[in-house]
C-alpha cells in the first residue's frame, strides 16, 4: 500500500480524511499535538506531533517517512478567531514548508485551499460575482487573510510543480458541513439572506469532501492531473433549497451577465472535477441534515 502523511488529521474534518484514506493506505496523522504514547491508532495509523511553521521539524518528517502523497489540511481553517496576520502567516508558510519538502521527495500532493480565495466571503460589501455558476477559472480577489492565504498556497504549489514537476490538486470547499450537524439549516440562517450571502448559501457535506480528496490523490497518480489543478468543493444545491436566480437577484438586485444556473442550484460548478476526477456530490442536507453518524474515531 501506498504511504500517505496527512497533516492537520486531528482536526474537525481531518479525522474523517484520516478514517477514510486508512482503509487503503499507511496513513501518517501529523498535527500540532500528539493524541499519546499509551494510545494505538485504529486501521494501523500512525501519529507525528510537530509545528508546520517550522521548516526544519517539517523537512525532518517528511523525509524520515518518503510519502508516496501528502495531504496537506493542516492550517487555521477560518478569519475571525486569531488575528489576521497570524492566520495569513500560518497558512502561507506551512503550505511553503510542506510543499516544499513533498517536491524534494518526489510526493504527490492534494491540499486544502477554499472558495474563500475567490474574495466573495470575507469582503467589505460581497460583490456580484463576474458568472453564475462560479467556475475554477473565476478571478481570485481576496480582501481578508484568510482567502489571500489559500491563494498564496495555490501559487506556492505551482511554483513547486514547476521546480520538482510534482502534480498538485487544491481542494476549494466551500462550508463544510457534518451529518446531523448542519448549521446552514438553523432557522437564524434560513430567515435571514444575509446569513448566507457571502458564500450565495453554499455548503459542502464532509463525506463529499473525503470523496473528492481521494478522487484528487488518484488523479495525480494516474495522470489525469499533471501539473497544479484547482477544484470547486461544494454540495448539489443551495442551502436554502430555493431558486439561486432568484435568491442572488433578491440580495443583490442583479444578477450577473454570464448567468445559466437553474433551480436550486449551488452557486459553484463542480463540472471540472466531474469532467476530470469522475466526482461528484452526493450527500444533500436533504437527507443529511438529520443523519445520526459520530466523528470517526482514530485511536483505540
Amino acid at each position: 500500500m501506498e504511504t500517505v502523511l496527512v497533516t492537520g488529521g486531528l482536526g474537525k474534518s481531518g479525522r474523517w480524511l484520516v478514517d477514510s484514506l486508512a482503509e487503503s493506505h499507511d496513513v501518517v496523522c501529523a498535527d500540532f499535538s500528539h493524541p499519546g504514547f499509551d494510545t494505538q491508532g485504529t486501521k494501523g495509523i500512525e501519529f507525528r506531533a510537530l509545528d508546520l511553521t517550522e521548516r526544519g521539524a517539517v523537512f525532518d518528517l517528511v523525509t524520515d517517512i518518503a510519502p508516496d502523497a501528502v495531504v496537506h489540511w493542516g492550517a487555521i481553517p477560518v478569519a475571525g478567531r486569531h488575528p489576521g496576520g497570524d492566520v495569513f502567516e500560518n497558512n502561507t508558510l506551512a503550505a511553503y514548508n510542506v510543499l516544499a519538502a513533498a517536491g524534494r521527495v518526489g510526493a504527490r500532493v492534494v491540499q486544502a485551499s477554499s472558495d474563500g480565495a475567490y474574495g466573495f466571503y470575507g469582503a467589505a460589501e460581497t460583490p456580484v460575482p463576474d458568472e453564475l455558476p462560479i467556475t475554477e477559472e473565476h478571478a481570485l480577489r481576496p480582501e481578508d487573510d484568510y482567502g489571500l492565504s489559500k491563494v498564496a498556497a495555490e501559487e506556492i504549489a505551482k511554483s513547486f510543480v514547476r521546480r520538482d514537476g510534482v502534480p498538485v490538486a487544491s481542494i476549494r470547499p466551500s462550508w463544510i458541513q457534518y451529518p446531523g450537524e448542519y448549521p446552514c439549516r438553523d432557522d437564524g440562517y434560513l430567515s435571514d439572506l444575509a446569513a448566507g450571502a457571502g458564500n450565495y448559501w453554499s455548503y459542502v457535506d464532509i463525506r463529499d469532501v473525503v470523496g473528492l480528496v481521494e478522487a484528487a490523490l488518484e488523479g495525480t497518480k494516474d495522470g489525469r492531473i499533471e501539473d497544479h489543478e484547482a477544484f470547486n468543493c461544494v454540495g448539489p444545491d443551495n442551502a436554502l433549497g430555493k431558486p439561486l436566480a432568484d435568491l442572488v437577484e433578491e440580495f443583490y438586485g442583479s444578477l450577473p451577465a454570464d448567468c445559466s444556473v437553474e433551480g436550486d442550484a449551488s452557486a459553484y460548478s463542480v463540472a471540472k472535477a466531474e469532467d476530470v476526477l469522475g466526482w461528484t456530490p452526493e450527500h444533500s442536507w436533504r437527507e443529511s441534515v438529520d443523519e445520526a453518524a459520530a466523528d470517526p474515531e482514530l485511536t483505540g
